[in-house]
């Protein structure tokens, strides 16, 4: 299988490069190259390469400074998602959008399901939800995928700021009153590329399973890093933030499971594996 994908240089883009190219022809295209915001553009990479499945990993993800330009964030999650849709859909050719658990407003107490109603709150998840809605209305061939808490190889991520902060303070502070879904990039992508081996298309959610809150992750980076500086926990608002974050935003896998037979490991197995690669990498 030929597989097109757009957004190849960020974390997960790099993640599913490499997984795709267990599969055939992967060929990933990012900025300046390809603009996913220019339909012209977006066109010409599939008349180019033909794929036979289009992933689109591009993404505004910057969800603070999305609250002073949200119109920035809406080109390339909505008008951007639309394009890369509309232009596989012109070939017959399926397409993977990744979306967030932004799009929910946290006041669930138990794992939100893809069929739970999105309430986004603020420009970033509400930039999200629309890619969303547009992709599935310009192509009918479309995998919908709600992810959360993303880290991986050459990304600016949670457990890096953890190690980087650990590294230059005697101790930290970390909020311990929003839970949600830790997710390694490589098992993102192992998961994706289980749904593209079916045709059940729609919307679902793909998260190492289990649940934790950023203190409780911070605990577990520190820990494998074999630190011993000591983290407290606190809560959000001792770290003011213009953009508004889920409270509880746990994002449930069953569908995903249903749908492929793909059961995503613990995220606290995918972390180790994570430091793991990390320090052989060292």
């Amino acid at each position: 299988m030929r597989t097109l994908i757009f957004g190849a240089k960020g974390q997960l883009g790099r993640a599913l490069v490499a997984r795709f190219q267990r599969e055939g022809e992967t060929l990933g295209v990012d900025l300046p190259e390809v603009d996913v915001t220019v339909a012209e553009a977006v066109t010409d990479s599939l008349n180019t390469f033909r794929p036979g499945l289009v992933i689109n990993a591009a993404a505004y993800t910057d969800v603070e400074q999305a609250e002073d330009d949200a119109g920035a964030a809406l080109l390339v999650n909505e008008t951007g998602a639309a394009n890369v849709a509309r232009a596989a859909a012109a070939r017959s050719v399926p397409v993977v959008y990744y979306s967030t658990d932004y799009v929910f407003d946290g006041t669930k107490t138990t794992p939100y399901e893809p069929d739970d109603p999105p309430h986004p709150v603020g420009a970033y998840a509400r930039s999200k939800a629309a890619g969303e809605a547009a992709t599935r209305a310009a192509n009918p061939c479309h995998f919908v995928v709600r992810t959360a808490w993303l880290y991986g190889p050459g990304g600016n991520h949670f457990v890096e700021k953890i190690l980087r902060a650990a590294a230059t303070r005697p101790s930290l502070d970390v909020v311990n009153d929003e839970t949600g879904s830790p997710t390694y990039t490589v098992d993102l992508a192992d998961a994706t590329a289980a749904l593209c081996a079916t045709e059940a298309y729609g919307v679902y959610h793909a998260v190492n399973a289990g649940a934790c809150t950023r203190y409780q992750m911070a605990q577990a980076i520190l820990r494998l890093a074999k630190s011993d500086v000591p983290v407290t926990a606190c809560r959000s608002a001792a770290f003011p933030t213009k953009a508004p974050r889920p409270v509880y935003s746990v994002l449930s896998n069953r569908k995903l499971e249903a749908a492929t037979g793909c059961v995503m490991r613990s995220w606290q197995a995918a972390l180790e594996d994570y430091m793991h690669r990390r320090e052989d990498a060292a």
